[in-house]
């Protein structure tokens, strides 16, 4: 579940308040949501099922048990839930493998953090083998621990993905800065108490209490993200 996870926690600078930023992946730095919904297209013409395009908003965002399990529910597919996990993340896996294009500025963002020391880890509700193979194009430099959908107890929306990678990193969860692309990512982060920047990917998001909503990675920076700590919803 994790690469190298520092002894002690860096502080981002003397007197700083946040003390690590936790990124999804999917929609938030790489822009991969369409080849999931392409890849669920594909498996599904398969098997011979059409799915409705309208069903996209409903699965974008989720852990794929959830987003499989409906899928095979609205179309009455003749495919067991493990069978159609492996068919989604073989499909995928095929996509990627031509290349994965990063979020705008997310390189950038990625590389002010590593210069300026601030723990990171990486969170999403994809499998560690796609978690893998998404990293060789972000840089596994940049993350001092990743955690997987797969190896988490509940994963999005529940709180534990948070959780357990702010406890990787020393870090206290409400002195976290999340970034996330989607409503179940966000209710994951605001359940484990973190400070969340939304950029909507899929589907809006409207700003909240402790919600930060922005329209592109290239609107956050290390200034930014520390100014959530001390904000004043």
């Amino acid at each position: 579940m994790t690469s190298t996870v520092p002894a002690s926690l860096t502080r981002t600078a003397e007197g700083s308040a946040l003390q690590a930023v936790l990124l999804d992946m999917d929609g938030t730095l790489v822009d991969t949501e369409g080849f999931w919904w392409d890849a669920e297209v594909e498996v599904f013409k398969d098997l011979g099922h059409a799915l409705d395009e309208s069903w996209r908003h409903v699965v974008v965002g989720g852990p794929m048990t959830r987003s499989a399990a409906f899928l095979i529910e609205a179309t009455g597919a003749a495919v067991t839930l493990a069978e159609l996990t492996v068919l989604l993340n073989d499909k995928f896996e095929d996509r990627i493998g031509l290349g994965v294009p990063m979020m705008p500025g997310a390189a950038r963002l990625l590389a002010e953090l590593a210069a300026h020391d601030v723990p990171t880890a990486l969170v999403s509700a994809s499998h560690r083998r796609i978690i893998d193979r998404v990293l060789l194009s972000l840089g596994p430099q940049y993350f001092a621990l990743t955690v997987a959908g797969d190896e988490v107890p509940r994963t999005k929306p529940h709180p534990d993905p948070y959780l357990i990678a702010a406890r990787g990193l020393g870090a206290d969860p409400a002195r976290c800065a999340v970034i996330e692309d989607t409503a179940t990512g966000v209710a994951s982060a605001e359940a484990a108490g973190c400070k969340v920047v939304a950029v909507p990917s899929v589907a809006p998001i409207a700003p909240s209490e402790g919600r930060s909503v922005v329209a592109s990675l290239e609107e956050i920076d290390l200034v930014f993200l520390r100014g959530l700590m001390t904000r004043r919803d």
